[in-house]
């Protein structure tokens, strides 16, 4: 055989996709793995067009599993971000929607085993460290994917799969607020960095020019911001502490504008290099989380609740998401403990997908 064979399962998790491993089935040279991964969803090709990518950063997704030697955790879900055409492969940041996936995938792939009716899932993001409960629906000890459960940015329904992310501040950068501070003034521009599930860089719309209800593609196609953005996050990562970010994802970005279409606050959320055509599940957390903290940018576009936990309806470029956040506020001070949303994921596909041996010569095979 000219090529080398890799089982996967390729699925949609919430609104993102892509090829979900056994790390076992992988090589655990990190260099060699990420050769493997460019040639799987084949990057260097607007259109991935000699790998199983969509062309879109939310298709060059991947997740890879193993049983957990964590204490708490039952699986490792080891993420990668793999670059549209640039050929890179980002191992800092997780991706929640891919996560939605990764409890039904480990049951697939006979790495957990499956109850009756529903099976609870402890799931270890490796990249973060972050601690996430999963429910997934499975009658009769089967994973089911037909339901009646609707997320905007998935045209059709399927079964539930209940998602409490525990112990998510901070837990990239250490720090809830990696400056120390709600907002910081970079180039002009007033910024919140916050570490929620995933490290952001948070403004305002109006402080771009910007409406905060444009399109993905009214954004995409608007260079002058992008390039504006893309200086204040990249200050942004250094005061919190993550260095140069000139080739990382890291920290993503984030804009809130008044609500226009029933939520709590209006959201758009970038990938940076491009504008998600929904809302990340992490970058949710962390917005919904900003939204809620006094001395924030989104200060004065929102009524915060009053009691806690808190349901935060973020809309974003093709309907609302909703996040439940548990906090305590106590002068002032915004203490976050968990966050819980309901997603869905869908087998796609499985069987082996090929890499030229060149790439990667499984000895093992």
């Amino acid at each position: 055989m000219t090529q080398t064979a890799i089982p996967f399962l390729f699925m949609r998790g919430g609104t993102s996709r892509g090829p979900y491993f056994n790390s076992a089935d992988l090589p655990t040279d990190r260099a060699i793995l990420e050769r493997v991964l460019i040639a799987a969803v084949g990057s260097g090709h607007p259109l991935n067009i000699d790998g199983i990518g969509g062309g879109n950063a939310v298709t060059t997704k991947v997740a890879i599993l193993s049983k957990s030697t964590d204490e708490w955790a039952d699986i490792d879900y080891f993420f990668a971000q793999v670059s549209v055409e640039d050929q890179l492969v980002d191992f800092k940041p997780t991706c929640g929607n891919i996560l939605s996936g990764v409890g039904s995938a480990a049951i697939e792939m006979g790495i957990f085993p499956a109850q009756h009716p529903v099976t609870p899932i402890k799931i270890r993001a490796v990249n973060t460290g972050a601690k996430v409960a999963a429910i997934v629906p499975t009658p009769n000890k089967q994973v089911i994917y037909d339901g009646s459960t609707a997320i905007d940015g998935v045209p059709a329904t399927a079964a539930p799969v209940e998602l409490n992310f525990m112990e998510v501040a901070g837990s990239s950068t250490g720090a809830f607020l990696p400056t120390g501070k709600p907002v910081d003034n970079i180039d002009g521009i007033d910024v919140t960095c916050m570490d929620v599930a995933m490290p952001m860089a948070i403004a305002r719309a109006r402080d771009f020019g910007l409406r905060g209800d444009e399109s993905r593609e009214e954004l995409d196609s608007n260079t002058d911001f992008f390039k504006q953005m893309e200086q204040v996050r990249l200050k942004a990562g250094v005061l919190m502490g993550m260095g140069d970010c000139k080739s990382s994802v890291t920290p993503k970005f984030g804009l809130l504008a008044p609500a226009i279409n029933g939520g709590t606050i209006a959201t758009r959320y970038f990938m940076p290099w491009t504008t998600h055509p929904t809302m990340a599940v992490t970058g949710s957390q962390c917005l919904a989380s900003c939204a809620l903290t006094p001395g924030t940018v989104a200060d004065g576009m929102l009524t915060r609740p009053a009691t806690a936990p808190a349901t935060v309806k973020l809309e974003h470029p093709m309907g609302m998401m909703d996040v439940i956040i548990d906090y305590t506020l106590s002068d002032g001070i915004f203490t976050h403990k968990s966050a819980g949303l309901v997603r869905t994921c869908r087998k796609l596909a499985e069987g082996n997908l090929f890499v030229p041996k060149s790439v990667w010569q499984n000895t093992a095979e």
